[in-house]
């Protein structure tokens, strides 16, 4: 079953609206706790999570039980309903949680929807400084309904790059390296800390570039579509679909010569094969 434009477009509205009240859950808390804020921890003593980021899951999952029962739900926080619809929602309801713990503005709210495995709508709302990005299959990118685009950057060398680090001590160990040996290849590399932003900040020509490997799902989901909507190239680290795993963003011109300096930096990196 082929899914309409007009529908695509009524899936983004609703994931605009649930990042938004989603966010503003979040917001409002962050506010509230003022300096004292304390949270659990995940995969690690270093994987925080919040009772916001769980209020904020909630209720984009009550909402989408309400008004879409049918449809499957995995989120971040421990969300997994298996639905009959075709359709699957992937909802991080705080992406960027040691961010807003420590009330720094790079953190986000991200939903996106997807029909069998292709993404067709998303939306990213970054509650902080009151924007929010959305995409639909072939409908484009917007930042606060303004059209976006993709840098134009054609030479790596001139490229800001962002990336992110895992939560395994040994793995960001890794990941340093590949940094390390990238860094004198490109004009310079940010680390914002939610993978979700990141991707946007592609979409809207903040970045050139983005790529990190070890996401999940509810981390991507949005951002790449948002990304790949507004002119973007994403891939894997080798030129293949993005996915999760392994997922680079990056301006059309620039994409190319970014893989070839990313793959000599990952051989030449210590610990990676």
């Amino acid at each position: 079953m082929s899914v309409s434009d007009d529908e695509r477009r009524d899936l983004r509205a609703l994931a605009e609206r649930l990042a938004r009240e989603a966010g503003a859950i979040a917001l409002d808390g962050r506010r509230a706790a003022g300096t004292s804020f304390g949270g659990d921890t995940k995969s690690t003593s270093t994987d925080l999570v919040t009772e916001f980021d769980r209020a904020a899951e909630a209720h984009i999952v009550g909402e989408l039980r309400r008004v879409r029962p049918d449809d499957a739900i995995v989120g971040e926080e421990g969300t997994d309903d298996t639905g009959t619809s075709g359709f699957a929602w992937h909802v991080d309801p705080i992406d960027g949680t040691t961010n807003y713990v420590y009330d720094h503005q790079a953190w986000s709210c991200s939903v996106a929807v997807a029909h069998g495995d292709e993404m067709i709508a998303g939306a990213v709302a970054v509650p902080p400084v009151d924007e929010l990005f959305s995409a639909h299959l072939g409908g484009g990118a917007t930042r606060n309904g303004v059209a976006i685009e993709a840098s134009d950057r054609s030479d790596v060398a001139l490229a800001l790059v962002g990336t992110g680090f895992a939560y395994a001590a040994d793995v960001r160990r890794v990941q340093a390296g590949i940094v390390a040996e990238l860094i004198g290849d490109v004009r310079d590399i940010r680390r914002l800390g939610s993978a979700a932003y990141d991707l946007c900040m592609v979409a809207c020509g903040r970045l050139d570039v983005y790529y990190e490997r070890h996401l999940n799902s509810w981390d991507a989901a949005a951002g790449e579509l948002i990304a790949r909507e507004a002119g973007a190239i994403t891939s894997d680290s080798v030129g293949g679909r993005a996915r999760p795993d392994d997922t680079v963003a990056a301006a059309s011109q620039v994409h190319a010569a970014f893989l070839a300096v990313l793959q000599r930096a990952i051989d030449a990196s210590p610990g990676t094969s």
